[in-house]
């Protein structure tokens, strides 16, 4: 008995300093950080790398704010903290600052400023006045010819979820991932006539990913062995509004460049037109994506011609079904992007070992629906009728299947599906035997070419 506590209490302690080593080889976090200096975007290197303007305009912002109330989502009851960092006027002043055109000046907290100058000139009353007469007094503040509005406007959770797993004998691993979304939108407002002379609009996702695997075995009656391992990480929000204000920012001083309203800043054009053209390029780009960063495109077109390699099983009265080779032509027409008529004939096999082997030819006419028919990668389901010719009597069924459709070009997709078939009478192999109809289940891979024009 003494042995067996021995060799537990060993084993325990083996277990730990395993996983203590295997979480220094994930990298996982073991000791306590030091403060560092906080982390750049791919967007404050595009601000800082900006041309220089002819002159630096002064630039004023009195709030810049999270608009949203959204509270940070949480699948334990109510979350009353913020999903939106507080502090996005600082960080909008920040970018201002990083993209070395504008000279912003304090006005959130312009009351402080007052106040501190009011003390400044009341002490200076108080105990200096014996000073000289001539001594200089406070400068001027600087006012702005331009205001900066807007906010984060919007904060959408689960733009997109999603996950993959599988489980095998006990040992098992998934991975899930979800999506959330902001949205900023920035203006500037001249002082002079309270014109809005230019209006942005930016957007960044919020990715949250995790990875899990887990053992779990019955060693024998008595013993039961466990094991789990996981990383979760989370896109910071507080970069995430950075990276979209810092956007906003550049898109804001190129598009004023362009449309001339940074005045004496920016008078010589030829100076940013290649920072132009890329912008507007970008735009053009821009104009075709769709939630989720994704850029739909016309892939197909209204008529394609397909051919299939399939492998056939028949579900039958009869023992020993076998698999055999097959094939499929056929051709569709698109009466939508999303629904085609489908027109096919095959070439089935229908096989029980040593008892019965039948040849047939299979026209088939079949709806098909294509979920997304502007993406590359699209799931399709269908259905219809068809009919199973040999030299014996023709044979009815009906056939349901779907898939997944990837183009590899602009006219030529690889499809792989699944399709079951189900007889109208009970004699595909001669025997009527039982309530249940003949069926037959395939698999197929394909290629699908789609003629003409865009």
């Amino acid at each position: 008995m003494k042995t067996y506590t021995y060799t537990r209490i060993f084993f325990c302690t083996f277990l730990l300093c395993l996983m203590q080593a295997c979480s220094s080889i994930l990298g996982l976090p073991s000791d306590p950080g030091r403060s560092t200096m906080g982390e750049l975007t791919p967007s404050t290197a595009e601000l800082r790398n900006l041309p220089l303007p002819k002159e630096k305009i002064v630039i004023g912002v009195y709030k810049f704010r999270d608009q949203t109330g959204q509270y940070k989502p949480s699948e334990n009851g109510n979350n009353w903290s913020t999903a939106v960092p507080q502090g996005t006027t600082t960080i909008l002043i920040k970018a201002l600052e990083d993209s070395r055109w504008f000279i912003p000046i304090e006005r959130e907290n312009i009351a402080n400023l007052l106040n501190e100058r009011q003390i400044i000139r009341s002490t200076r009353q108080e105990y200096m006045k014996d000073a000289d007469k001539n001594s200089q007094s406070l400068p001027p503040l600087l006012y702005a010819g331009i205001l900066l509005e807007g906010g984060v406007i919007s904060y959408d959770s689960n733009v997109l979820t999603g996950g993959l797993g599988a489980r095998y004998f006990g040992i098992g691993a998934s991975t899930q991932y979800r999506q959330d979304r902001i949205t900023i939108y920035l203006r500037a407002v001249s002082t002079l006539n309270g014109e809005i002379l230019k209006t942005v609009y930016t957007s960044k996702t919020i990715l949250s990913t995790s990875v899990n695997g887990s053992f779990f075995r019955y060693i024998d009656t008595e013993r039961l062995l466990e094991a789990e391992v996981g990383l979760t990480q989370n896109e910071p929000v507080q970069l995430a509004v950075t990276e979209a204000i810092e956007k906003a920012v550049r898109s804001l001083i190129v598009e004023g460049i362009r449309d001339k309203i940074w005045g004496k800043a920016s008078e010589n054009l030829t100076d940013y037109q290649a920072m132009i053209n890329e912008y507007n390029k970008e735009q053009e780009e821009n104009a075709g994506r769709t939630v989720g960063n994704k850029f739909p495109e016309n892939y197909r077109q209204k008529v394609s011609l397909f051919a299939n390699i399939e492998a056939q099983k028949i579900k039958d009265d009869y023992v020993n079904p076998e698999m055999n080779a097959g094939g499929k032509l056929g051709a569709k027409y698109f009466i939508s992007p999303n629904f085609n008529i489908e027109a096919s004939g095959s070439y089935f096999t229908l096989e029980n070992k040593n008892i019965v082997k039948k040849n047939y030819v299979v026209p088939e006419l079949n709806l098909e629906f294509l979920l997304f028919p502007k993406y590359r990668l699209s799931p399709y389901i269908y259905g219809g009728l068809g009919a199973m010719f040999s030299k014996y009597k023709p044979q009815y069924k009906a056939q349901v299947g779907g898939g997944l459709e990837y183009m590899i070009g602009n006219n030529t997709g690889i499809r792989a599906s699944s399709q079951y078939d189900v007889g109208f009478k009970d004699n595909w192999e001669g025997m009527v035997n039982g309530k249940r109809k003949d069926q037959a289940l395939r698999f197929a891979l394909g290629i699908n070419f789609y003629l003409g024009n865009k």
